[in-house]
């Protein structure tokens, strides 16, 4: 690794203490840390997680053990996720705040207000061999070649659905017109709606992404430049409106991050498409319904088998940071602990490093909470059909505008909904999107 200047680069001291003592599987020295007091602080910002055993692991483990190995005392605040980005911009505008800050999706139009972590991907690199492409795509600019963030995981986003209801109506949902017509079928027989969302909220604007995704659409090309008004759009959306006609109500118009987990709970969804946080909670909660819930790998479009992520874990550390060394070292050693990440957030967190989670197959192939055992298992190449928010290109400022702003699900809801037809709405939606990307050209950023 290069030498930089002190403020943002690991002294050979700390990278020499890197490739030897910086994996936290150990308490050795924790006791005599803790008798003093710690010379230091690093104060991290996160979201709750949807799994609760993974803020348990992080707040009360591996935060504890890696500030007395580091002589710090590391504060954690959890926020909701609806909160990060509004806490995150307040920091920004007084310019002072938490060292870290974890986002839900690529950041990259506050590249201007982070280091450039690219001295972070270099030391997991050398240590634990190259990330996935998902998550370079989602913390590199590839025109000023900054690293605005830093990804130690994702989340993928399965088919989740009632697995009676569709042996019932004999079709399984692994394809979009499958899931069209069988939905419509399990709606007219039992009155149940398949629940994927058209809302102001996290999960529709990647619900959405998928499928545009499998139709061939995209937001922009793979060299960056706008690319939504297409005929693989306009049929993504005449989809849309399908569906929602045959198979959903209205409810999924003004929906939360939550909605589809509780309908789906609650017995009164068909299939949605969310983290297995659905059928977690069920399992936790000991919900029946829950092992009537299965998954299946993204449906089957005109075009592929591809999905956009359901989260991204995008670390940044703010230039106004007071400990931006043990930030960098904080985010290289929680990456080393990716396997123990995984299964504290019981298969939700999937590594960026997957050289770290070697047995990552067989431990979802036999979970002894899954009713069956191997639910999790259609999981094992999640990486292979999980795509980034900005696909098939990098994600960018003008995407991340884009989805900060739920430009994609407002899209398909007034075409879903008859507030506009289909070429209304994408001319109307293409226009606005152009509008985004010619400002940030202007700015250098895409």
């Amino acid at each position: 690794m290069s030498r930089l200047p002190a403020e943002t680069a690991f002294s050979r001291r700390r990278a020499l203490r890197a490739a030897g003592g910086l994996v936290l599987g150990s308490a050795l020295g924790t006791a005599q840390s803790q008798e003093r007091v710690a010379s230091k602080v690093l104060r991290i910002m996160q979201w709750n997680h949807f799994v609760p055993a993974f803020d348990d692991w992080f707040n009360n483990t591996f935060v504890k053990e890696w500030g007395a190995r580091n002589d710090t005392e590391v504060i954690v605040t959890n926020v909701a996720m609806t909160s990060v980005e509004a806490r995150a911009a307040a920091e920004i505008k007084k310019g002072q705040g938490h060292d870290i800050c974890m986002f839900l999706s690529p950041p990259a139009s506050y590249e201007d207000h982070v280091i450039d972590h690219k001295e972070i991907y270099a030391e997991c690199e050398r240590r634990f061999g190259k990330p996935l492409d998902i998550a370079v795509k989602s913390t590199f600019n590839p025109v000023t070649k900054k690293y605005y963030g830093f990804s130690d995981a994702y989340v993928p986003d399965p088919v989740n659905y009632r697995k009676d209801l569709w042996d019932d109506v004999g079709i399984e949902p692994s394809s979009w017109e499958a899931i069209r017509e069988g939905g419509k079928r399990i709606k007219q027989k039992h009155g149940i709606p398949v629940g994927i969302g058209m809302a102001n909220e996290l999960d529709s604007n990647m619900a959405m992404r998928s499928i545009m995704t499998a139709f061939g659409a995209s937001l922009q090309t793979a060299e960056g430049r706008p690319n939504l008004k297409t005929r693989q759009a306009l049929e993504a959306l005449k989809y849309a409106k399908a569906l929602f006609q045959d198979s959903m109500t209205d409810e999924i118009f003004t929906w939360d991050a939550s909605s589809n987990n509780r309908q789906m709970l609650a017995g009164k969804g068909s299939l949605t498409l969310n983290a297995i946080s659905v059928t977690r909670t069920g399992e936790n909660e000991k919900i029946s319904i829950a092992d009537r819930i299965h998954l299946l790998p993204p449906a089957k479009g005109p075009a592929n088998s591809l999905g956009t992520m359901h989260l991204m874990n995008a670390y940044v550390i703010w230039k106004f940071s007071k400990n931006i060394s043990g930030a960098q070292r904080f985010l290289v050693d929680l990456a080393a602990q990716s396997r123990n990440a995984f299964l504290a957030s019981k298969f939700y967190n999937f590594p960026t490093f997957p050289q770290l989670v070697p047995d990552l197959a067989s431990l979802i192939a036999n979970d002894p909470k899954a009713t069956p055992k191997d639910k999790y298992r259609i999981m094992h190449d999640a990486a292979k059909w999980t795509v980034n928010v900005g696909y098939p290109g990098y994600a960018n400022a003008a995407s991340d505008e884009i989805f900060s702003n739920w430009l994609v699900p407002r899209m398909f809801a007034d075409t879903a909904s008859g507030k506009l037809s289909a070429e209304a709405s994408l001319d109307l939606y293409s226009g606005q999107v152009l509008a985004i990307y010619e400002k940030w050209q202007k700015l250098g950023k895409v």
